[in-house]
């Protein structure tokens, strides 16, 4: 492997880890805070967030030994997530009971039968004897969850060694003398008073015991020395150095035990951590140190605003939100016992750290976003730059031929490699003896093989252009050769447009226009020269020229930009979507640079021309009529605390090559979408102008939505979506489907070829062993991928009056995904679902207003 990279081999020391506190507060009298829960996959993983103390006033009575011990186990806080899960939540949720046409069946029959693996570990044995919840109050009130399990465990001789702890409820496997009892632990040579109280017994059928699983899962990992970030688990010790390009990788993985259709599997994916061997402070004193024109602090800001660090004394991750150029490590803050310390004495006291630049500024971090919680203001989080690794790549790494080649030869696995590291990963939990001894006391025991079934591969379908009809390729799910060979679907002519380019891009701006000419007409699309105009490479310049030259005739304008600024990107997006909307393209001149890919380019700007001037590329046959396909999704703009942004995409005619779009503005952080009447009112005012008649039915793709999100989607959304399409269609009998569809998932598919594990192929189904019995949900492969593992994509069928049976919503949503003009290929979700996610995020990212209304019906975001 190139970039020097090696693999450190550290000795392991066995053991718990020590408490560990948060760092220090927002200001420079204020005490380190306490961290907060937020919602996570598996209930006992929690990230950081760090509340303030009030400012103390000088020379104020001292508090009495209860409360300072109170406020000292505050400070070093590490809270639990003491409630249900999301996922836990979403699995109490029985949409299948109100589907009455699925509810015998609902697995589909067309397409051909292919045996299927996945990274799936089947629960072999779990207790099949009842066990016993009990809740557990500390006085004074704790919210380290380390140190409540601590202190529980010094009465390990009156609960005894099997147990799990969740920070607030108790599992055991027998009942205790008394249904409520009061136990006293040592903290700091302090009392502190446990109450044990007796809540219920737990069938072993409960869907309360997969919680519980989960956790004493958490607990063996954490046993064999991972360490946890955020949702995952890392070997710090087995990390990969790439010292060419000063990158860190740690080997980490993801598990998860839940019930599916016939029975409970461990879900274990591998997951990489990536940090840059420097830190926030290496970053400053660079800028420092390298004479440039502007302001120093500007360019710090920029350079460090809306990166994530990582704490390596206790394993955190934060967002940068701001610098505090006003104080630094040597500030004080007032701890609970009164007296005042500096952040250089607490992190050499806490963490054996030393901090060595006393005069560097500090981070702000505002704290993590939480759904739950997005009415909370947020206290922020101060942190020494010094002791703040960086995560991920930056822009320069990215476009670096040589460190994303070294990086995806280590992290993008083949089903192959994955194989090997998850099978890896079960023998050494099957080995390690703290392990099995945890496991054996709770009769707790997996297959050690992929789990295997079977799945369907759909036909391929046909594409149809002009008068050419295709299919895709069976292998690489794409046509975009096909796509050059002859006349668009729909072309629209390209008689009057601009293009902008800088002097040192002049070449670029000509190669390219020559290039046009030789594309367009192979695809029916008449175009006359552009207007060629110079600027300078200034926003400002940019906007200066089209307010001179633009007029209402203009169809496009094209600007060939010198580089791939978000400024010049954004301000120019900004002007030309809502105060002077025209259709746009930005070219990169990098781009076009290569005159062997110069035609291919070409070819791919003209497309997307005429598809956002109102084209269309190709269609498919979806086999239903008078039907609305509707995608929504939503865009979280956290760095900039923006509000959110819900996109709202339908179709406008039965050939779904022309779409309606409009944009939602919500507060940071909502999911739910609110003001869906407006919407569809638009939406089915645009179809009825164009089709005379209203739809018949409406089918929507809900992206974006949550882990325990669903009932609320069910209770608020649907409701909303139906009583406002009785009201405009004027009929209580109302078709509606709602689909939820979820990307980010850890389940991966596989199939044996010639003794190996390989990708399957796109249109591979299943809606069998991995699904959910109260559910009306498949997956599906639609994408092909070159390299690593593909990932599949999860349909939950939430609501249908539509009546569609398995065969018909399956073949419908693969179709769909054929259906992106920005792709001659079939990408992983269906086109309203993307369509969505690029309208979201090109407003949230770029131009953080509604778009101007006379582009609702052009492709203008593609």
């Amino acid at each position: 492997m190139s970039g020097r990279a090696r693999t450190r081999a550290r000795g392991r020391a066995r053991g718990r880890a020590s408490p560990q506190p948060a760092a220090p507060g927002a200001s420079a009298t204020r005490q380190p805070g306490q961290i907060l829960p937020r919602p996570q996959p598996l209930p006992a993983e929690s990230q950081v967030v760090e509340p303030r103390q009030p400012r103390g006033a000088e020379g104020t009575s001292q508090p009495s030994a209860e409360l300072q011990l109170s406020a000292g186990l505050q400070a070093a806080s590490l809270r639990e997530n003491r409630g249900f899960s999301g996922v836990f939540r979403d699995l109490v949720v029985n949409t299948r009971q109100n589907l009455e046409h699925v509810r015998k069946s609902k697995t589909g029959s067309k397409g051909t039968v292919v045996r299927l693996f996945a990274n799936h570990f089947r629960v072999t044995s779990r207790p099949q004897w009842v066990t016993y919840q009990y809740n557990v109050d500390y006085k004074p009130d704790i919210e380290d969850g380390s140190l409540r399990a601590d202190l529980l465990k010094q009465h390990e001789s009156l609960l005894g060694k099997c147990r799990i702890f969740d920070g607030n409820s108790l599992l055991l496997p027998r009942v205790l003398r008394k249904r409520k009892m009061e136990v006293v632990s040592k903290y700091k040579e302090q009392p502190v008073k446990i109450t044990i109280e007796f809540s219920r017994e737990l069938m072993p059928t409960s869907p309360d015991c997969l919680r519980y699983y989960n956790i004493l899962f958490r607990k063996i990992l954490k046993s064999m020395e991972l360490k946890q970030i955020g949702r995952n688990y890392y070997n710090k010790c087995g990390a990969t150095q790439f010292l060419d390009h000063s990158l860190e990788v740690w080997p980490g993985y993801f598990t998860s035990i839940l019930e599916y259709e016939n029975s409970i599997t461990l879900c274990a994916d591998v997951s990489h951590k990536l940090l840059r061997m420097e830190t926030a402070y290496d970053v400053i004193m660079r800028i420092v140190d390298t004479p440039r024109e502007g302001d120093v602090k500007q360019r710090v800001s920029k350079a460090l605003v809306g990166l994530i660090v990582l704490t390596k004394h206790n394993n955190r991750t934060y967002r940068v939100d701001a610098i505090n150029w006003e104080e630094t490590p040597k500030a004080t803050f007032k701890k609970s016992d009164g007296n005042r310390i500096t952040f250089v004495d607490y992190y050499r006291q806490q963490y054996d750290t030393q901090v060595t630049d006393l005069t560097q500024p500090l981070l702000i971090s505002k704290g993590k976003w939480k759904k739950s919680q997005q009415d909370t203001p947020n206290e922020p989080v101060l942190l020494v730059p010094e002791l703040c690794s960086l995560t991920g790549l930056t822009d320069a790494m990215r476009q670096d031929y040589r460190v994303m080649r070294d990086l995806a030869l280590h992290m993008r696995l083949d089903p192959d490699k994955r194989q090997h590291e998850l099978q890896k990963f079960m023998n050494t939990v099957q080995r390690d003896k703290t392990a099995q001894e945890e496991l054996r006391l709770w009769d707790l025991k997996f297959d050690t093989n992929f789990l295997s079934f079977s799945g369907r591969l759909l036909k391929e379908v046909r594409i149809c252009q002009g008068r050419r009809v295709f299919n895709s390729h069976p292998l690489f799910a794409e046509w975009s050769k096909e796509t050059r060979k002859g006349p668009l679907l729909k072309v629209k002519s390209l008689d009057d447009w601009l293009m902008l380019y800088t002097k040192r891009n002049y070449g670029a701006a000509i190669s390219l226009m020559q290039c046009l000419r030789k594309v367009t007409p192979t695809m029916g699309i008449a175009m006359r020269d552009a207007k060629m105009l110079e600027v300078n490479d200034t926003v400002k310049s940019y906007i200066n020229v089209l307010e001179k030259h633009a007029s209402s005739k203009t169809q496009m304008v094209v600007c060939v930009l010198s580089s791939d600024r978000k400024e010049m990107y954004d301000g120019i997006k900004k002007f030309l979507c809502v105060n002077y909307p025209i259709p746009s393209q930005c070219v990169v001149a990098r781009t076009l640079d290569k005159p062997q890919t110069l035609m291919t380019i070409a070819t791919k700007i003209a497309q997307q021309m005429n598809c956002k001037m109102g084209g269309a590329l190709w269609k498919v046959e979806t086999g239903l009529r008078n039907t609305m396909f509707i995608g929504i999704d939503c865009f979280h703009d956290i760095v900039n605390r923006r509000k959110s942004i819900a996109g709202f995409v339908s179709s406008v005619n039965d050939e779904l090559t022309q779409w309606f779009s409009q944009c939602i503005f919500q507060e940071s952080g909502q999911e739910l979408v609110n003001g869906l009447r407006d919407c569809l009112q638009a939406a089915l005012k645009l179809w009825r102008e164009h089709n005379l008649f209203m739809p018949r039915s409406v089918i929507v793709y809900r992206d974006g939505v949550g882990d325990g999100q669903l009932e609320a989607l069910i209770k608020y959304e649907i409701p909303q979506i139906s009583s406002c399409l009785e009201s405009i269609l004027q009929t209580n009998d109302v078709k509606l489907a709602v689909i939820v569809v979820k990307k980010r998932i850890n389940t991966r598919f596989f199939v044996e070829s010639e003794g190996k594990l390989r990708n399957p192929r796109p249109g591979t189904v299943v809606d069998v062993e991995l699904t959910r019995k109260e559910w009306y949900d498949f997956f599906i492969v639609s994408q092909s991928v070159k390299d690593g593992t593909v990932t599949p994509t999860h349909y939950n069928v939430i609501h249908d009056t539509v009546r569609l049976s398995p065969d018909t919503v399956q073949g419908l949503t693969y179709r769909l995904c054929h259906m992106y003009y920005n792709l001659p290929g079939v990408i992983r979700v269906p086109a309203p679902c993307h369509y969505a996610h690029k309208l979201a995020y090109l407003v949230g990212q770029s131009i953080h207003q509604e778009p101007h209304h006379s582009l609702t019906n052009r492709l203008f975001y593609l």
